[in-house]
């Protein structure tokens, strides 16, 4: 049987999303961005921090996946990628978790190689005890324990996106 155990409240992720989005905003001040959001998972978050930017963005998203049930699978598939032109434009790449690195490591590869000015990234959650491959990240949400974790957009075989809160799956 599935179990679902609260581990982040909605009002714990709209604070941390508000306290991103000023650090954001202090360091971008006024300078148009491109705000790529890496999707499926990242939705929710991406649409929830950008409502608190001042700066003016474009926005953008990038469709990958890398798991297979609890697992990644170790390779990441890019399904869609961005439709913006970004060479020598500011970008910040939003993705809801970080955990090995290696999906965030091809797809900042990816989108450096179209010749930025600048890329920063913004996650919400870090398993920084999983991480394999080191990747920059400017902006950290939550740092979180190694457990698989569901909802605010991040999900379980395409299942448990639409939970307003973070849980941690039990099986």
């Amino acid at each position: 049987m599935t179990k679902v155990k609260p581990f982040l409240t909605e009002e714990q992720i709209a604070h941390k999303v508000k306290e991103l989005a000023a650090e954001i905003n202090k360091d971008f001040g006024a300078e148009h961005f491109i705000a790529i959001g890496i999707l499926k998972g990242a939705f929710m978050f991406f649409a929830d921090l950008i409502r608190h930017i001042k700066a003016p963005l474009s926005i953008d998203f990038i469709v990958s996946s890398s798991y297979v049930d609890t697992s990644t699978s170790g390779e990441v598939t890019i399904h869609s990628d961005i439709r913006a032109d970004i060479a020598g434009k500011n970008v910040l790449l939003i993705e809801d978790i970080i955990d090995t690195g290696i999906s965030l490591n091809k797809i900042r590869e990816r989108i450096l190689q179209k010749s930025p000015r600048a890329l920063k990234t913004c996650v919400l959650l870090d398993k920084k005890e999983r991480r394999i491959v080191d990747v920059p990240v400017e902006y950290t949400g939550f740092v979180i324990p190694d457990e698989f974790v569901i909802g605010y957009g991040v999900d379980y075989n395409d299942s448990y996106r639409n939970l307003p809160y973070i849980g941690i799956l039990k099986h």
